[in-house]
């Protein structure tokens, strides 16, 4: 099938052909190609598609022999392109080419510190199911990558327990903290209730937690305050990632899933920019003052 696409520009309007791929060549969406290179999609046309995180814009023209560009740069050919269903199809090794061009966060001569991130939940344990049928276990992931990545920018080594969607046991998210001997290990969580009025973001230590691990809740817990949800405060449970850890820890809960309110901001890309931005900054006190 034959479809033209007129280009802004010098040259003449480009007439190009919608063929299928190699048999060979794997195919994914611009869905699952944004998803892959941790972006999101923020702009569809007829001619190209945006995507975005936070530190960098890519741009891909998504017809036969169309080009990607890289926060502005040149990055190279798309390939072939397959519109199937309504969906746009690109070879799969798009992502690796892609990444090559990708702007990473700076690099320090001098780590200023390491901490254990722990999203919560993953794979089979889905955690609690919100209100607006979100599951815990992504709305921890997508924070704690969030806060993760701005905690490298400001010099912190960060190991994440896991990256994916995946199943951690809870001995083991302990275990990796132990074998990495953190200056901090957080463990990010959402909470829920039976009483969809119960609100607010707490955070836990151990009951016999030391005093680094009960003065890094005291900071998280004040720099959490900048969400504008209601600090429910410090308080002490024996959470088996708390207990087992050998290293100053901190459990957050970051809001009622189970509240109609707080789960639709959970859920907003531009919340959960913030919370991170907070969890990020308080973690980042918290280690400068252990």
């Amino acid at each position: 099938m034959v479809v033209g696409f007129a280009m802004a520009g010098c040259q003449q309007p480009a007439i190009t052909y919608e063929t299928s791929m190699d048999s060979t060549e794997n195919t994914i969406s611009i869905a699952q190609l944004a998803a892959k290179l941790e972006t999101k999609v923020t702009e569809i046309t007829p001619t190209y598609t945006k995507l975005q995180n936070f530190d960098n814009t890519i741009m891909i023209f998504t017809h036969t022999h169309g080009q990607f560009f890289v926060n502005g740069k040149l990055g190279g050919n798309v390939g072939r392109v397959e519109k199937r269903n309504g969906q746009v199809l690109v070879s799969e090794t798009l992502v690796p080419r892609i990444r090559q061009a990708l702007s990473r966060p700076r690099q320090f001569s001098n780590i200023s510190g390491r901490v254990v991130l722990d999203a919560g939940h993953g794979g089979k344990d889905t955690g609690a199911i919100g209100c607006n049928g979100f599951y815990e276990k992504g709305v921890n992931l997508k924070i704690a990558k969030k806060a993760a990545y701005l905690l490298r920018q400001k010099g912190i080594e960060v190991i994440m327990v896991r990256n994916d969607d995946t199943f951690v046991e809870l001995n083991r998210r302990a275990d990796i903290a132990n074998r990495n001997r953190p200056d901090l290990f957080v463990s990010i969580h959402s909470d829920s209730g039976l009483n969809r009025s119960m609100h607010g973001f707490t955070i836990y230590a151990a009951r016999a937690a030391s005093q680094n691990s009960l003065k890094s809740a005291a900071i998280i817990e004040k720099a959490m305050r900048r969400t504008g949800l209601t600090s429910n405060g410090v308080r002490k449970a024996n959470y088996r990632v708390l207990v087992r850890t050998r290293c100053p820890a901190v459990l957050i809960e970051m809001g009622y899933l189970s509240n109609y309110r707080e789960a639709a901001l959970l859920v907003d890309e531009r919340f959960q920019n913030q919370v991170a931005r907070v969890i990020a900054n308080g973690i980042y006190k918290a280690v400068k003052n252990i």
